[in-house]
């Protein structure tokens, strides 16, 4: 569950830099939240990669 928490806790990060993007037009929030993203779409893939691997790992002890 503690990634699950790290998923959680980045994308309520972002929030403050939506609002400033999307209600002020402030570009500045705009280019923290497209790094934002690609900081949640690499913790994304390293937590499928973990789930992979426990299952594949599961599986070949079976």
């Amino acid at each position: 569950m503690k990634r699950f928490e790290q998923i959680k806790d980045l994308v309520l990060s972002l929030e403050a830099d939506f609002v400033k993007f999307y209600d002020k037009e402030n570009q500045a929030a705009g280019t923290r939240v497209r790094k934002g993203l690609q900081d949640l779409k690499n913790l994304s893939q390293e937590i499928r990669i973990e789930v992979q691997n426990s299952k594949t790992a599961s599986t070949s002890n079976n």
